[in-house]
């Protein structure tokens, strides 16, 4: 893991030679929105809930990106926390990768089927609202920022997802965690029963953007493409549950 992390701070700092998300809009990288000034985890031992925590430097959530019309390509923007939590900790089955818990912003598709974030009854139309995915990235040298979430073949590969996973052939889940955004905050809450009971594990905070890819067989379905800032100002996992 910390070398996956190590690879992802050289890659977004000399990134000329990787393919570049094309729709990523040039204010993304400048905006006060995603300047990260710290990161946080705090269990709540009364009502057995972790909440994280970023805090930036503008207005949390409140930039999210334009719809590019279609799937492919499409721009997602996320506040992502790598943690060092187990795959089976979140209720994928065991693979290598990096366990994140990325809160996603993304106008052109819904993945949350289970899930109506905007309260209007229809549970198809809400993929811009604020909302949670586990994933497990792993290390990926044709993309910008170094890192992708991890694939699989449905056809051939035997992998256990959670029952709240979108139905696509990555590590990714919907668990349908309450994420709220106010002021300099994003929050998201997540009930300890859904984390296998862990409360002490190691984390950051990270600001990216990603794009979805669905017409190129050398690039990933969903890679990191640019990294804006980092809690720590580092990639390692220095912050623990408070």
């Amino acid at each position: 893991m910390k070398n996956l992390l190590t690879l992802l701070l050289i890659t977004t700092m000399s990134c000329q030679s990787f393919s570049q998300g094309e729709n990523e809009d040039p204010s993304f990288a400048k905006s006060d929105d995603r300047k990260i000034t710290n990161a946080q985890v705090i269990y709540d031992e009364s009502l057995e809930h972790l909440v994280f925590t970023i805090s930036v430097n503008g207005k949390a959530g409140k930039s999210v990106p334009s719809a590019a019309g279609q799937l492919d390509g499409a721009p997602v923007l996320g506040y992502v926390f790598p943690t060092n939590l187990k795959p089976i900790d979140v209720g994928f089955s065991e693979t290598d990768g990096i366990v994140a818990l990325a809160l996603t912003s993304h106008p052109d598709f819904d993945d949350t089927p289970l899930w109506d974030e905007n309260y209007d009854r229809n549970y198809a139309n809400d993929g811009i609202i604020w909302h949670p995915h586990w994933v497990v990235l792993t290390e990926d040298k044709r993309v910008a920022g170094g890192l992708a979430v991890k694939q699989f073949d449905p056809e051939k590969d035997e992998v256990t997802l959670p029952p709240t996973n979108p139905g696509m052939p990555m590590y990714m889940d919907s668990p349908g965690f309450h994420v709220i955004t106010k002021g300099n905050q994003i929050k998201v809450v997540v009930p300890t029963y859904r984390v296998s009971g862990k409360t002490d594990f190691n984390f950051n905070g990270v600001a990216a953007y990603m794009q979805v890819n669905t017409s190129k067989d050398d690039l990933p379905m969903l890679g990191v493409y640019a990294v804006y800032s980092v809690a720590s100002g580092d990639l390692s996992l220095p912050y623990t549950v408070e």
